[in-house]
């Protein structure tokens, strides 16, 4: 069985594309990637966090704005903030490098789905857990 993983960030077009194809690469895994931004190429909506079994996120404010549109719908995900400027293009080297690194680091494993959510203070500052 595949852990399946969707990355996030604004508008589906740099990061959250380059990260899914780079995870989809990797065996056992299955990746999607959403952005948070209504001109979005692809607008993350209910059923990609329904979908997934492990949420990444590029920026802190991208998991603040999951937790707005989805609040309930994300208990028992894992998320993860990968930490990626939005400085780069589509499969740029630099990109692609950096963010080998941030998922070798983000725990892709069957056992990070087992795991209470982690949350990030700085990813839910202004927001209401629930």
């Amino acid at each position: 069985m595949n852990l399946k993983v969707l990355a996030v960030c604004s508008r589906n077009q740099w990061r959250s594309p380059t990260a899914e194809r780079l995870i989809n690469a990797r065996p056992g895994y299955q990746a999607r990637s959403a952005g948070t931004e209504a001109t979005a190429r692809v607008r993350v909506n209910a059923r990609h966090i329904a979908w997934a079994d492990v949420i990444l996120v590029m920026e802190h404010r991208h998991a603040r704005r999951l937790r707005e549109l989805f609040g309930a719908a994300l208990a028992g995900k894992t998320i993860h903030c990968l930490d990626v400027p939005d400085d780069y293009q589509f499969m740029d080297p630099e990109l692609i490098e950096l963010l080998q690194q941030r998922l070798d680091g983000a725990a892709l494993d069957a056992a990070a789905v087992n795991v209470h959510l982690r949350e990030c203070p700085s990813c839910f500052a202004g927001s209401t857990r629930r």
